[in-house]
């Protein structure tokens, strides 16, 4: 008797590799780094170009600027049967390049050698962009019956403050969407939580002085010195509360700037008048923002409290909380079986070290799941690259999870 192929086996056979790879080697050779004041200082020409080829295969597409030159890119695949709603999310933008001399493929070349195709965001995300569009084409063009609709999102600066995802929630395009798969460089891992982030700004007050008579001034320095040593202190304590969390890791609170002073130029023999210091700070679960902020005011509190001349500030820049979707989710289970049909493997589950555009998705209460091909230590590194083998398995395992989740 002859062996029926699953709808999931089925709709990956229509994923085809080497439309894939070439779509991915279009993608990197645009130069989406985010630079402002030059004539390719933004994500257009990539949204321009993803906006045609999308159009082309017959999705529907809106085309919406979030500030000028900075589009986002919003396409439908609609079955016409009432069902649920998938999103497929991964951003046009990528880092910068850095320094040309240290390359040894060219940054925007989308050069293959030995099985791998080089080039700045091949890994992070343009590889993972390029199989979530495989994906949903080869959902169009198998035939197969299902449910719903399909969404991809496309957004601009997910490198930078996430304006793009944020203004595609404020648009209300996340209205309806019961999963979402965030498509980013994991090996194919399913990361099921992600760290939150807290950017801070704390500037200390003081009074400008001779460095030989410090004396007559208030040294606004060593008051920073003072907090650094307390948030250490705040961060050991969070670490005996909660633990090595499995999947993501240490929290932390880690001052990654110190200038003094803030504005004019450092000199030795002068104490100056401002200090600031700027926090990157990383939560998981189980850690409230709320009350970690708390904690941060008292112990500015508490030092003023000891030294009549301390005067701080803290301001709160960015915030990002941390994520946690359920195994048993549908999102994570549809996935989880795309990737057992098409690897004949368990999953891996994991967390995200960092935040993604998929952390505003959760906040609209969306479950996500974060998965796709590429090492998750190369993204941002010189020579990015992303297995072609990998990539082709991450296009086909999106297909086959769309399929399992409309259609339940």
């Amino acid at each position: 008797m002859k062996e029926t192929k699953s709808p999931a086996v089925r709709v990956a056979e229509f994923v085809d590799a080497g439309e894939l790879v070439a779509l991915t080697q279009s993608l990197v050779r645009i130069d989406s780094v985010y630079r402002p004041g030059t004539a390719d200082g933004n994500e257009e020409k990539v949204a321009a170009f993803v906006r045609k080829y999308l159009t082309q295969n017959g999705l529907t597409v809106h085309y919406e600027e979030v500030v000028p030159g900075r589009p986002n890119v919003i396409a439908f695949l609609d079955s016409g049967v009432p069902g649920k709603t998938l999103l497929f999310e991964g951003h046009t933008d990528v880092v910068t390049e850095g320094d040309l001399d240290a390359w040894t493929y060219e940054p925007f070349g989308a050069q293959i050698e030995d099985g791998k195709l080089y080039g700045r965001g091949s890994c992070d995300t343009k590889g993972n962009l390029a199989a979530a569009i495989a994906a949903v084409l080869a959902v169009k063009r198998s035939g197969l019956p299902f449910k719903g609709k399909l969404l991809l999102c496309i957004p601009c600066d997910e490198e930078g403050l996430m304006i793009g995802i944020k203004d595609f929630i404020k648009r209300g395009w996340a209205k309806g969407v019961d999963g979402a798969i965030i498509c980013e460089p994991e090996e194919n891992q399913l990361c099921i939580t992600q760290k939150g982030a807290i950017r801070v700004i704390i500037k200390t007050f003081g009074k400008m002085a001779h460095g030989a008579m410090p004396l007559t001034g208030i040294n606004p320095n060593t008051r920073m010195a003072r907090i650094i040593v307390e948030l250490e202190k705040l961060e050991e304590a969070e670490k005996r509360r909660l633990g090595k969390h499995p999947m993501l890791g240490w929290p932390s609170i880690t001052p990654t700037i110190l200038m003094g002073p803030v504005k004019g130029e450092p000199q030795i023999n002068v104490v100056p008048e401002t200090c600031m210091t700027a926090l990157d700070i990383r939560t998981v679960p189980g850690q409230e923002h709320a009350e970690l902020k708390k904690q941060m005011e008292v112990i500015l509190q508490r030092l003023e409290a000891e030294d009549k001349d301390f005067k701080a500030t803290l301001e709160v820049i960015e915030e990002r909380p941390w994520t946690l979707t359920d195994r048993n989710d549908p999102v994570v289970v549809a996935i989880a079986d795309a990737y057992r049909t098409i690897t004949g493997k368990e999953p891996e589950y994991n967390g995200v070290p960092g935040a993604t555009d998929g952390t505003f998705l959760h906040l609209e209460g969306i479950p996500i799941v974060t998965t796709g091909a590429g090492d998750r230590e190369i993204p941002h590194h010189v020579d990015e690259y992303v297995e072609i083998d990998e990539l082709v398995e991450t296009a086909k395992i999106y297909a086959a999870a769309a399929l399992n989740f409309l259609n339940g």
